[in-house]
């Protein structure tokens, strides 16, 4: 086991990213290379950032990395507000993407603040 599988942080954000998936599976088809693309792409992004950074020499360099999922958990923030405004996703379906993105800031907030 890699030790950034491990961490809270990076287990959250796989939990989320694969929420993200099922999620975008109900927008429609001309979406898939617009909001359903930049959405996964997003979320995947989280966990590969707390990945690749905690391969890095130094705290330093992880944090910056941890700072770039915090980036991109706000990026899907955004589209998951798009995709409710736009009916693609349910007001149920947004608030818990919501909720799992509070939850996963919060963990990620607080890992970057261990490390300085």
């Amino acid at each position: 086991m890699f030790n950034f599988e491990k961490l809270d942080a990076w287990q959250l954000a796989v939990k989320y990213a694969a929420r993200i998936y099922k999620a975008t599976i109900a927008i429609p088809t001309d979406e898939r290379f617009g909001l359903t693309s930049q959405l996964r792409r997003a979320a995947v992004s989280i966990s590969a950032n707390l990945a690749e950074g905690s391969g890095r020499g130094t705290q330093k360099d992880f944090i910056r990395f941890i700072e770039i999922a915090f980036g991109s958990l706000m990026e899907t923030v955004s589209h998951i507000a798009i995709a409710r405004q736009e009916h693609y996703v349910t007001a149920e379906v947004h608030k818990e993407l919501y909720s799992q993105a509070e939850r996963l800031g919060k963990v990620l907030s607080g890992l970057r603040r261990s490390l300085e």
